[in-house]
């Protein structure tokens, strides 16, 4: 018996040995809970939700007052749904996944399908409104000043960051509009001793230096007399008086024309999205139709654009190829020669061969144009004893100077990459091809080689469809540069496909063309993949290496 059971029993009085009482298991309180369904997880979600309910309503609301049904019912459903995955119980899962999708459809999906449809559009610089739209700018844009108008006198207003014209008629009444509402009574203004309307109640008067200030606003805006454009516009050019202008050209709604009032030209609906007429004379101004095939039809036959975009697309592929096979076969020779046991310093080494990669691309480029400037460039003054080698505007030299620039951006990834596969390799195959007398250059060919394309091949791909698209070295560096002589386009040497849609959305003076951007992207998309898919059914025949 245990001497401390014995010593407790012994402490008894006679006859009153008994067995110790059983200890009550102690009773341990209940975790305080801590989950989503705590109170401190409900309010939370109640005022996130809260929240994101607010911005749907106000979302929401203006899509019904810019009568956008669709979007207004696919904004409804979302958020109905939004809601429904956050206030039941349950479904923790699709709480995780729900912000996840969302922002996969509204930042991937939506985009890719809504660049589908600009590409069957004529959308672009003219044609981004509807024919009503269309209409009106041209009405508006056409106007003149009405010969011997009446003087409005006028008082410059502004509220909410907008620019009002407060205006007194000759005969005395006072009338306030901007460019986005028509003039409206103001029977509350504030006159001068000239019976000059200056104030109004809820606005501010700008005085004269204000008004020069903002002279570009001042004289931008264009007050609408009343809904029909045909009564003209007021219009100011030094803040004291305003005057009227009529459009010179008249809109027919019967016969869908419009007519320049002062040479009789009458402009018909071609159908194209735009006023011609019988002459072949367009207006400026039209509204987006669909268009079908049409600007992939116009990218191989358009004189203007065929010819430079197959010397583009050549390129393209030439630039994807060689730059893919440089940077790869450098970055192999430098992993390989700093992957020696007995090299002393190999980290250092290695720090240095991977700095280019640490550098932005887009500066990386402007710092190598100004090295290559043919006038004031380091290269050729510094290096070169002030030769005047033309690197960025002769075709050829273009061409080698961006292969170069991008060898230099793109050989570190192939050697970290290059490194990483050569380590990971078992050394006792290597020491079992010298033990049987195969020299260095058998054993990389027949054995290393292999076995780091099993793991390499992938990534090589991905390059090729990275260079293939490589917007920041072609577009910083020469720009695309020197342009092609036969062709009113800008397009030069050195684009590559990508490039060149860049310049059909956002190109200066040959105007935005969104229609013809989108189905180029579109075919850029379809060589990519098709490469892509093709490669990476190539590349399962690597996996019998191992």
């Amino acid at each position: 018996m245990p001497s401390t059971a014995k010593s407790a029993l012994e402490a008894m009085p006679d006859g009153d040995t008994q067995q110790p009482a059983p200890q009550r298991p102690r009773r341990v309180p209940p975790a305080r809970r801590r989950g989503p369904d705590s109170w401190k997880g409900t309010l939370a979600k109640i005022i996130l939700l809260g929240l994101v309910d607010a911005v749907a309503v106000y979302v929401l609301t203006a899509l019904f007052f810019s009568q956008s049904w669709v979007v207004l019912a696919i904004a409804a459903l979302v958020t109905v749904a939004i809601n429904w995955i956050y206030l039941r119980p349950g479904g923790l899962p699709a709480k995780y996944l729900a912000p996840g999708v969302l922002f996969l459809l509204v930042f991937q999906v939506f985009v890719v399908v809504f660049s589908g449809y600009i590409a069957f559009t004529n959308y672009g610089d003219g044609h981004n409104g509807s024919k009503e739209d269309a209409i009106s700018s041209i009405l508006t844009s056409s106007q003149k000043r009405v010969p011997d108008s009446p003087a409005y006198r006028t008082a410059v207003l502004e509220k909410g960051g907008s620019y009002y014209l407060l205006v007194t008629s000759p005969d005395g009444e006072a009338q306030i509009g901007t460019t986005e509402s028509k003039l409206e009574d103001a029977a509350g203004a504030v006159k001068d001793s000239t019976g000059k309307a200056k104030e109004l109640a809820g606005y501010r008067t700008l005085n004269f230096q204000e008004i020069v200030a903002h002279q570009k606003d001042v004289l931008g805006l264009v007050v609408p007399l009343s809904d029909n454009p045909a009564a003209g516009t007021l219009r100011t050019q030094d803040g004291s008086n305003a005057y009227i202008f009529r459009s010179n050209m008249a809109y027919d709604k019967a016969a869908d024309t419009l007519t320049d009032t002062d040479t009789g030209t009458v402009y018909r609906d071609s159908g194209q999205g735009d006023f011609v007429s019988d002459t072949g004379g367009k207006l400026a101004t039209g509204w987006k139709i669909d268009v079908g095939f049409k600007n992939f039809v116009t990218a191989f036959t358009d004189p203007e654009l065929r010819g430079p975009l197959l010397s583009v697309t050549l390129w393209t592929f030439t630039f994807a190829v060689v730059s893919v096979l440089l940077c790869f076969a450098l970055g192999l020779f430098l992993a390989i020669t700093f992957n020696r046991s007995d090299l002393r310093g190999k980290k250092v080494y290695r720090i240095i061969m991977i700095l280019p990669y640490a550098f932005p691309a887009f500066l990386s480029g402007l710092v190598w144009a100004g090295l290559l400037n043919p006038e004031f460039g380091f290269i050729n003054n510094a290096l070169l004893g002030g030769a005047d080698i033309a690197w960025l505007t002769d075709p050829v030299l273009a061409k080698i100077s961006v292969l170069v620039v991008n060898l230099w951006l793109g050989f570190p990834y192939m050697f970290l990459v290059c490194t990483g596969a050569l380590q990971s390799l078992p050394e006792d195959v290597d020491e079992a091809a010298r033990m049987d007398g195969a020299s260095a250059w058998r054993i990389f060919r027949s054995i290393k080689l292999p076995l780091l394309l099993v793991s390499v091949a992938p990534l090589l791909i991905s390059s090729f469809a990275f260079n293939f698209n490589n917007f920041n070295v072609i577009y910083m560096l020469t720009g695309g540069g020197p342009r092609f002589e036969d062709t009113t386009r800008d397009i030069g040497a050195t684009d590559i496909l990508i490039t060149l849609v860049y310049k059909s959305a956002f190109g200066v003076g040959t105007g935005r063309d969104y229609g013809l951007a989108s189905a180029l992207a579109i075919v850029i998309f379809i060589i990519v993949a098709a490469i892509s898919a093709i490669s990476f059914k190539q590349t399962k025949a690597l996996e019998d290496v191992n």
